[in-house]
């Protein structure tokens, strides 16, 4: 890989692959930090780099891994680093993606790493296993309860700012409405990929 196509890789797949840490992460800043220093490891390596099948593939798990270990163990190293702005000017995550990732941030690590590997950085089941190292079935159990329980948490923050809706005639079924947590938190999942520039 030249010197200009590896430019040209780093313009078009960074803010895509900041976007799918920042889910993961929670921090927008952090996600930056984490990616730059992906692409970084890729250039200083770019000869093994240039035979990888899935260069961004590789790019998104480096900076991932990099991102969850600076979590756990250089929170302060963070903190620091995250007062310098990126070289690239970066389109910040709209509304529906910030609302997204709060309700990340409130399911189990796995799950969370399973939902963001699936539906933002469009990975098949099996690719997610293959990522992660856990059984397909295992993958499929954490998508569904992790949508589940985004299901539960983003319509408890809609009731939370709209507030319940008032009963009208008292004959309003209290089931109406009901199995729609699902097809809310797939519509989330979308506008999330959509406001974080992920494809």
């Amino acid at each position: 890989m030249t010197e200009d196509e590896f430019d040209a890789f780093y313009a078009s797949a960074f803010p895509r692959v900041v976007g799918q840490v920042y889910a993961l992460t929670g921090d927008h800043g952090q996600a930056q930090d984490a990616v730059q220093e992906a692409f970084v490891r890729a250039w200083d390596r770019r000869r093994e780099f240039s035979a990888v099948e899935a260069p961004e593939a590789w790019i998104r798990t480096v900076a991932m891994r990099l991102a969850v270990s600076h979590w756990r163990r250089a929170r302060r190293w963070l903190e620091l680093v995250r007062r310098t702005p990126p070289p690239e000017h970066t389109p910040g995550p709209g509304p529906e993606h910030l609302a997204l990732v709060e309700a990340l941030r409130r399911i189990p690590d796995a799950q969370r790493l399973a939902i963001v590997l699936h539906h933002l950085c469009d990975l098949s089941v099996e690719q997610v296993a293959a990522e992660t190292g856990a059984p397909t079935g295992t993958v499929k159990a954490r998508l569904a309860r992790g949508r589940a329980a985004l299901a539960r948490h983003l319509t408890t923050d809609e009731d939370d700012v709209l507030g319940a809706a008032p009963a009208r005639g008292g004959g309003q079924d209290p089931t109406r409405g009901a199995g729609t947590d699902r097809s809310r938190s797939d519509d989330r999942v979308r506008s999330g990929k959509e406001g974080g520039h992920v494809r």
